[in-house]
């Protein structure tokens, strides 16, 4: 966990949203390149770090590549008037705690340009609208400079980055922007470190994809690029908290869950569960009977067919500038991960049957 900390809390201090992925993604090649026989990137961005098994050097061996988007959800500029800055969304932005929440604007002239989230007093809102949470057209970015300063530096389309730091909180858990899904690319991370001492028959990509938030464009062209064997995807799930309860949360610290639907392979989710089983790592069930909403939707669909599983970090406050994880729960699903490649024999993959 002391290697992990400080990575992960790099990682939730750069920017990279969707379509925007850079700064992140040169983090993470940073960090990966010593872990792996080689790193690349895919044509739109996606990072691939290739683990390699160990038969490679005598022929083709099968594959599974391990997905964690590192793109987050933000803002865009979408209207500049007197100087301040309208706002849209990028991604699935929840609009009801950003007022007050400190930002960056990656602004056109070069520069990042520090604001902060303001909206209008309630009495000068349309009737109705100020009395409970407001709007994301509403909001505002306050700069500080004039308006001729603004109109020489910023325009329509800039990104909007949220900029709170990331806190340590008690319990072994931390807060901050981009958890989803900076979290499960530093349980990836764990993975790649565990593989370093253990032996594996077959190839690993580490793959940390682009845009998950607003259209799986990396999945869907890392997984045709790459054609793995079968493949996991790490994403963050929902968190029970306050006011946050029920069979779709689950309890932050007491593990992983492992996906159940129509995007999930039942002949993975089986032998999952039994490697878990045996390390002892507690895992939860997590029903997703439909779409999982992850980057599963669309490497399952990837040309013939690829056998793919779904595993859950959970998270509080999803979508908003103060998500919360337990770093043990990284630790957990990266050990599994681990467990999981190493555990694969090379017929693994005849004796996959969907059933």
């Amino acid at each position: 966990m002391t290697e992990t900390l400080p990575f992960l809390k790099s990682m939730l201090s750069a920017p990279g949203l969707s379509g925007y992925e850079a700064p992140i993604a040169a983090l993470i090649e940073q960090q990966w390149t010593p872990l792996a026989n080689s790193v690349t990137r895919s044509r739109l961005g996606s990072l691939h770090a290739l683990k390699a098994g160990s038969t490679s050097k005598k022929h083709s061996p099968p594959s599974i590549m391990i997905a964690t988007h590192m793109d987050a959800i933000g803002l865009m500029v979408s209207q500049i008037v007197d100087g301040f800055l309208y706002l849209t969304a990028i991604g699935g932005v929840d609009p009801r705690v950003l007022p007050g929440t400190p930002v960056t604007v990656h602004a056109s002239s070069g520069e990042d340009l520090y604001g902060v989230v303001v909206l209008p007093p309630a009495n000068l809102l349309p009737d109705g609208e100020g009395h409970d949470a407001v709007g994301l057209k509403y909001l505002l970015v306050e700069t500080g400079l004039t308006s001729g300063a603004v109109a020489k530096r910023v325009q329509v389309g800039d990104r909007v980055s949220f900029n709170t730091e990331p806190v340590e909180l008690a319990g072994g858990c931390l807060g901050g922007h981009s958890l989803d899904n900076r979290a499960s690319v530093a349980a990836l991370t764990v993975c790649l470190q565990e593989l370093q001492s253990r032996t594996h028959v077959w190839d690993v990509w580490a793959v940390a994809s682009v845009q998950e938030e607003v259209s799986f464009a990396g999945a869907f062209t890392s997984a045709f690029e790459l054609r793995p064997t079968i493949a996991v995807v790490v994403d963050v799930t929902f968190g029970k908290g306050a006011g946050a309860g029920g069979h779709k949360t689950f309890k932050l610290g007491k593990g992983v869950t492992l996906g159940i639907g129509a995007s999930m392979h039942p002949f993975l989710y089986k032998r999952l569960k039994e490697t878990a089983e045996r390390v002892e790592i507690p895992v939860a069930q997590e029903a997703m009977p439909e779409a999982s909403w992850t980057d599963a939707d669309a490497i399952q669909l990837t040309a013939e067919g690829i056998p793919t599983m779904v595993i859950g970090i959970p998270l509080r406050y999803m979508h908003t500038p103060v998500e919360v994880v337990a770093m043990k729960d990284i630790q957990r699903a990266g050990r599994l991960l681990a467990e999981f490649a190493a555990s694969l024999e090379a017929d693994f993959a005849e004796k996959i049957v969907w059933e």
